[in-house]
């Protein structure tokens, strides 16, 4: 949150990525419930922040139940596209039959999965009670029994378990050999990694983005483009964005709302990706491409020139975006110094923390006037009198403008310190 956000204004939820209609509900509850004057009575302020929380609770309710459905969603929709490339499994297939044709949601189609791949294999009835679940108990105990039931299992029969044991040996007996299978040279751009801080910093010049149009325009906030080209150095990374007519240079950007559909001929857009990272090489990838746009990625991602690292945003909007600046903090220009290595992260009572070789840095507090304070330490006390290879004097005491910089802000720092030369800390120690 920054120092400005007001929670009575519907437009300031929904720049931090809320629904129109929930950010107007919770500012709604903020005006008809303030917060009281700090020298109130701490009896009434209690009772106005239960007061508060009781009229958001229907739409943390509705916020709940609907990202629950587009998770369930999501879940199908996966399991359906294993399927349909020929990367599922008979269980795969129970469960999208519970949806279908019992109507389950994902718990309870998943439990009904489990009985009837129990008994397709011949293994004993057994209820999965102790998987976490939202669904009350009964309705799960009674999805695994009518799907042990379709799997062809009988409880009622004595030998049932023995019966099913033998089928299941003899279905695998004549199965056909599995297919040799052949693993692709590189990882799929569909299975890299979210940014992280543990990759070696790279400089700008040798990085790759590859955005989709629609991350493009629109709100300063969403804008990936914007939020890329603002880091200084940045406008030396090759940007490339896949846009309705296919894979352009960002300076040539094609808007998302063109009414033609990119082509789907996998060839024209191998040839248009292939032309523009002709003789390129690069330490540092970035995918920002979801859904369809990441299938046509990865249809031709052998395009794509191998790289130190490898990594795609993912998951919901908001984590695409902490994604990307978690990407843009590891660049850096040429004739600039950053040192590599994992910075080890942690919190206390006090404060939160970063260490990175012999430096450490931590949040002290607000800072004189507005903003945060962060400190650059040493074993030794205050890390003064370091400089950066250029001779520019490194200041170990920072002030973050919001709490929501500090830890981009402290990581930024260390990586400075670390790769820094301690000659003026030694001179001023002689």
């Amino acid at each position: 949150m920054t120092q400005d956000f007001d929670p009575a204004r519907a437009d300031h939820w929904i720049a931090h990525g809320r629904h129109p209609a929930h950010a107007a509900a919770i500012a709604r509850a903020w005006r008809d419930f303030p917060d009281l004057a700090p020298d109130a009575p701490l009896a009434e302020r209690q009772a106005r922040g239960r007061e508060r929380i009781a009229a958001m609770r229907p739409v943390n309710d509705a916020i709940a139940a609907e990202g629950a459905a587009r998770q369930e969603a999501t879940n199908f929709a996966f399991t359906d596209r294993q399927l349909r490339d020929g990367n599922g499994s008979d269980r795969d297939i129970a469960v999208l039959r519970g949806r279908d044709e019992h109507g389950y949601g994902w718990d309870l189609a998943n439990r009904y999965a489990d009985g009837w791949y129990a008994a397709h294999v011949g293994w004993p009835h057994r209820y999965p009670d102790g998987i976490p679940s939202r669904a009350p108990l009964a309705d799960r105990r009674a999805a695994y029994d009518l799907g042990f039931t379709a799997g062809g299992g009988d409880r009622t029969d004595l030998f049932d378990a023995a019966r099913r044991a033998i089928v299941a040996g003899m279905r695998r007996d004549n199965l056909p050999p599995a297919p040799t299978v052949t693993l692709p040279g590189r990882p799929l751009p569909g299975n890299w990694p979210k940014p992280g801080d543990a990759p070696r910093p790279a400089r700008w010049s040798r990085r790759l983005a590859i955005l989709s149009a629609g991350d493009i325009g629109g709100d300063p906030a969403w804008d990936f483009l914007g939020l890329l080209r603002a880091r200084p150095g940045a406008g030396a990374a090759t940007v490339i964005v896949l846009t309705p007519a296919g894979f352009v240079c960002a300076n040539n950007t094609v808007r998302s709302d063109v009414a033609e559909q990119m082509s789907a001929d996998r060839d024209e857009a191998a040839r248009q990706l292939g032309q523009l990272l002709a003789s390129c090489e690069f330490d540092d990838i970035l995918v920002t491409l979801q859904g369809h746009d990441l299938d046509v990625l990865d249809a031709i991602a052998h395009v794509l020139p191998l790289a130190r690292t490898m990594e795609r945003t993912r998951n919901s909007r908001l984590q695409q975006r902490s994604h990307l600046r978690t990407w843009l903090d590891r660049g850096f220009a040429d004739g600039e110094t950053r040192a590599q290595g994992h910075i080890r992260w942690g919190k206390t009572i006090a404060a939160f923390y970063g260490s990175l070789g012999e430096f450490t840095v931590r949040h002290v507090g607000p800072a004189p006037g507005r903003g945060h304070l962060i400190r650059v330490e040493t074993r030794e006390g205050l890390a003064t009198g370091y400089a950066a290879v250029d001779g520019t004097p490194l200041t170990p005491e920072i002030i973050v403008s919001n709490k929501a910089k500090l830890r981009p802000a402290m990581a930024t720092a260390l990586r400075a310190f670390a790769a820094a030369t301690p000659i003026m800390a030694a001179a001023r120690a002689a």
